[in-house]
């Protein structure tokens, strides 16, 4: 059943007594208490520590946010699907035998038991007993395109994807095929077993030319977004592509919440599709390396863009890990004062 989680009810279209805000990346690095829990561990084993995990999802609370996203990586799902990562400095998450054949596509499992993700689903369930019903939970997936791109071993580097893409299109697509039906079933469980509404990632997608866009991204975000909709119809989804050019392709997706990048206007946005929420905007250079004041006036520009309705209030990326805290508590409080 529907909830009255003032972020669960923007995202539905409601009408708000002011805008809510989480951030993207809010249970980070940038954050002391984050580090201290982490307490030196390496990145997966602390992400499978359910406890730990736990602990750093409802660390951004305590800032006055109105959502708790679950900690964990968008890795979990190949890696339940057979495919082991590991986290190399400067590279990012790079698989022990990257997908480069047909040989190599068939130890994928497009259907991943969830008992291969039981720490994601216990940290679920913790998260929501320390909660207690006071915060909705999020939940979140990488689309296809981002994620096949750490599967293949070229992560961030687009022109690796692409060439790997054009050279070896059986695999790649069956790649992204594989991954497109296992996102569907992660999703869903997530949601079934207690995720309020949950976000699709796509951070290397932006960059693509207009057709790649259509092929390797849009129709695997409309794809992936209308089969978890039709399972969870109470569920909202978020649709984040990294300062994607292709504002109207994102809003045709058929998520009910887009999020929107720095290059993209809010205001002309909500004019324009004045059915949909938009979640954003205000850049996370401003709290990175802006004064408390200036992170509040941004704020407080964001919020007149976004007229005070069918708003979330969010960054154009994740903080970044330099973030002072005294600044993301700015960008709360500004939220929450309103204009």
């Amino acid at each position: 059943m529907p909830t009255d989680h003032l972020l669960l009810r923007a995202a539905r279209g409601e009408t708000i007594e002011r805008v809510p805000v989480w951030a993207m990346r809010q249970a980070g690095r940038w954050d002391p208490e984050f580090q201290r829990v982490r307490a030196g561990q390496d990145f997966f084993s602390f992400s499978e520590d359910v406890e730990r995990a736990a602990q750093v999802s409802v660390l951004p609370a305590r800032f006055g946010v109105d959502a708790v996203i679950l900690f964990y990586d968008i890795t979990t799902l190949p890696l339940a699907m057979g495919l082991p990562f590991a986290l190399q400095p400067e590279k990012g998450p790079m698989p022990d035998r990257p997908i480069r054949t047909l040989p190599d596509l068939e130890r994928l499992n497009p259907e991943p038991d969830p008992a291969s993700y039981a720490h994601i689903t216990g940290l679920l369930a913790r998260v929501r007993q320390m909660l207690a019903g006071k915060l909705p939970v999020l939940v979140f997936a990488g689309a296809p395109f981002t994620v096949a791109s750490y599967c293949i071993g070229t992560g961030k580097d687009l022109n690796a994807t692409r060439a790997f893409a054009l050279e070896n299109p059986q695999v790649f697509d069956g790649l992204m095929d594989r991954l497109g039906h296992a996102t569907v079933g992660f999703v869903n469980t997530m949601l079934s077993q207690g995720g309020d509404a949950w976000q699709l990632f796509d951070s290397w997608a932006g960059k693509l030319e207009e057709p790649e866009y259509d092929t390797w991204a849009h129709r695997w975000h409309a794809d992936i977004l209308a089969k978890t909709a039709k399972a969870n119809p109470t569920k909202p989804s978020i649709l984040f592509v990294k300062e994607c050019p292709y504002l109207e392709k994102l809003c045709e997706a058929g998520a009910p919440v887009v999020s929107l990048g720095a290059c993209h206007d809010l205001a002309q946005a909500r004019s324009r599709w004045p059915g949909l929420v938009f979640q954003g905007n205000v850049r996370m250079e401003v709290l990175q390396k802006g004064t408390p004041e200036q992170v509040r006036q941004a704020v407080r520009e964001c919020l007149r863009a976004g007229g005070g309705q069918r708003h979330i209030l969010n960054l154009n990326h994740g903080v970044d890990r330099s973030t002072p805290p005294a600044n993301f508590q700015a960008y709360v409080d500004a939220a929450r004062e309103g204009v």
